[in-house]
C-alpha cells in the first residue's frame, strides 16, 4: 500500500547527485579528512561537499570528529548505522553500470541505422 510505503525516507537520506559517491568512498577507504574526499570527487564544489557531509552526519550515516589543533583537522567516517546502506549503494553502481552499458548499446545500434 503506498502510505506504508517508506522508499521517500529511505531516498531522503542519499537525495543528491554526490552523497552516494561520499558515502561509496567512505565505505571503501575509511576515514578521510575534507580535503581526500574533495580530491576524490573533484566535480563537487567545497561547499556542496560541506553541505552534504553536514547532511549526512545529522542524519547519523557519518561521524565527524574535530580535533582540536591550528590548523584545525576534521575527520569523517562512516557510521554502524551508516554501514547497513552498504547493500544498497552497491546494487545502485551494479544497476546503474548496466543501465549505462544498456544507454551506450543503444547509441552504437542507432548510429549503424
Amino acid at each position: 500500500m503506498p502510505e506504508l510505503c517508506k522508499v521517500e525516507d529511505a531516498l531522503g537520506i542519499l537525495v543528491g547527485k554526490r552523497k552516494p559517491l561520499i558515502l561509496l568512498h567512505l565505505l571503501k577507504d575509511g576515514t578521510l579528512r575534507f580535503s581526500e574526499l574533495k580530491r576524490s570527487i573533484p566535480e563537487i564544489t567545497k561547499k556542496m561537499l560541506t553541505e552534504n557531509l553536514r547532511e549526512l552526519e545529522v542524519e547519523d550515516i557519518i561521524n565527524r570528529v574535530v580535533y582540536a589543533q591550528v590548523p584545525p583537522k576534521v575527520d569523517y567516517s562512516i557510521t554502524k548505522y551508516g554501514k547497513e546502506l552498504e547493500p544498497i549503494l552497491v546494487s545502485m553502481h551494479e544497476c546503474g553500470t548496466k543501465h549505462a552499458l544498456r544507454k551506450r548499446q543503444r547509441q552504437i545500434i542507432k548510429a549503424i541505422k
